[in-house]
């Protein structure tokens, strides 16, 4: 199809569409309204767009079309995509060969939740876009999860529709940039209004796509503050990874992973799950990067960010990439799914960075607001040490030294239980620091490799990861 001016409207959008001979499909849409068909039809000439629309809203009727759900919800992806299943391979049935040659299908479906009456849950859904980029091919798939952040449910389903309108018009228009897809889905509606926190990309189209670097453009564009991806690179939903479970964090640079972050990780979860309340079989623990993490050079580099991401999901790690520079913040961010029990492992380092009142100035309470969140009744810091490279001289939180006036504050915390040193850490990794092992990579030199654990090495080697240089020395390397 030809690509126009993007119009600046939900109805100009549905209009260009309407008027465009090739592009034919299905709307199906379960709760919040069927907003999304309705702006079609409302921009006129929809006979050359819409097949059909159907909404299943009553519980037994969906089930008789699409089948039932084993979890008894409605309102996630698997009823997403046996909805578009559904819709996509009847169009091709009932259409192919009978409409023009020029044809390309596709079918749009959502399922939303909108506030109730007493605005006692959160609005959110999933939406998706099956469709074809040339008569024929194979289908490709662009699915989507939104909050829906209006305290209006007129307005919910507005920003739905105007979602959906963005989303049909980027796949077809704008799919030879998933940049611009992705910066297009909140026209006419804006972050005030809506978050997208999680986007996956399949199909022949698109199988160069990366998506977790998709999940990092969500962040990195404003569409959502927080992304999640797991250990094989697929993009997961954070509430339905994090609902009810006791969560342990892990904040760091990851560049690279060296054995510090890997015994880091290891013994903060060790002691994590033997506290009392925890419960050790609902467990989740993720590898968070933040984007000031992220910026190597003063800018992201989206290389160095897939280099860090396919050490640690080669780890077996999950990743959470966030906008949340403050602990506090991603602290509050995880008690939205959970009232569970929250851990957070970290360097002493940056329990000073946590200390630095600078770091609150833009909040009425300063330091004691932000440790209102940060160590409510259900989360507890498990410090690592750290040794000065220069005296030997190890620190924990038993010698710890702050400023005067945040002695007591700081010694409130550890006696109430919500600091604590971790026990088991290996001294013998103290000695290594990460930017010392990334120039040794970058320069070509050894000793490096002794540095991190095998599986990272083996990674950093043979996928040429964060610049690796092989230089003359490495002909007599000894694979790990």
């Amino acid at each position: 199809m030809e690509t126009a001016l993007q119009p600046q409207s939900s109805r100009q959008k549905a209009l260009q569409i309407n008027l465009d001979p090739a592009p034919y499909g299905s709307f199906a849409e379960i709760g919040a309204g069927q907003e999304v068909a309705a702006l079609f039809f409302k921009a006129g000439a929809a006979s050359g767009t819409v097949a059909k629309t159907i909404s299943a809203y009553d519980m037994t009727f969906s089930d008789s079309i699409y089948g039932p759900e084993e979890s008894g919800r409605y309102v996630c992806e698997s009823r997403l995509l046996k909805m578009l299943n559904r819709e996509y391979s009847l169009l091709e049935k009932r259409l192919k060969g009978v409409r023009p040659s020029n044809t390309l299908f596709f079918a749009f479906a959502d399922t939303m939740v909108a506030l109730n009456f007493n605005k006692t849950n959160e609005g959110h859904g999933w939406m998706g876009v099956r469709f074809q980029l040339q008569p024929d091919a194979e289908p490709n798939d662009v699915i989507i999860h939104l909050r829906m952040l209006d305290n209006d449910t007129i307005l919910q389903q507005q920003a739905v529709g105007i979602i959906g309108v963005n989303l049909i018009y980027a796949c077809l228009y704008l799919n030879h940039s998933p940049d611009l897809i992705i910066q297009s889905l909140l026209d006419n509606a804006g972050s005030e209004r809506i978050e997208i926190d999680m986007m996956r990309f399949t199909g022949p189209d698109f199988k160069n796509i990366d998506n977790r670097l998709i999940s990092l453009k969500l962040v990195r564009n404003g569409l959502c503050n927080a992304a999640l991806f797991g250990p094989t690179g697929n993009v997961l939903q954070p509430s339905e990874v994090f609902y009810k479970k006791n969560i342990l964090i892990l904040r760091g640079r990851f560049r690279p992973i060296t054995y510090v972050a890997t015994d880091m990780h290891k013994t903060g979860y060790e002691q994590f799950i033997k506290d009392k309340d925890v419960d050790p079989y609902n467990v989740v623990a993720v590898s968070e990067l933040t984007l000031v993490n992220l910026k190597a050079d003063g800018e992201i580099n989206e290389k160095d960010f897939l280099d860090r991401a396919e050490l640690l999901c080669s780890l077996g790690q999950t990743v959470l990439i966030s906008n949340y520079h403050e602990y506090y913040k991603v602290v509050a961010y995880l008690s939205r799914f959970t009232k569970e029990k929250i851990g957070v492992t970290l360097g002493i380092i940056n329990l000073s960075e946590i200390f630095n009142e600078d770091y609150y100035k833009g909040l009425k309470g300063g330091i004691l607001e932000s440790f209102s969140t940060l160590f409510s009744r259900n989360v507890k810091m498990y410090v690592y040490p750290a040794k000065d490279q220069q005296t030997g001289i190890v620190t924990t939180c038993r010698n710890f030294i702050l400023p005067e006036h945040l002695t007591y504050l700081y010694m409130y915390l550890l006696s109430n239980d919500k600091l604590e040193d971790i026990k088991e850490a290996h001294l013998e990794y103290l000695n290594i620091v990460s930017d010392n092992v990334l120039y040794l990579i970058k320069s070509g030199q050894p000793g490096w490799e002794s540095m991190v654990p095998p599986l990272v090495a083996n990674a950093i080697i043979e996928k040429k990861l964060f610049d690796y240089s092989y230089n003359t020395y490495s002909s007599n390397t000894t694979t790990y």
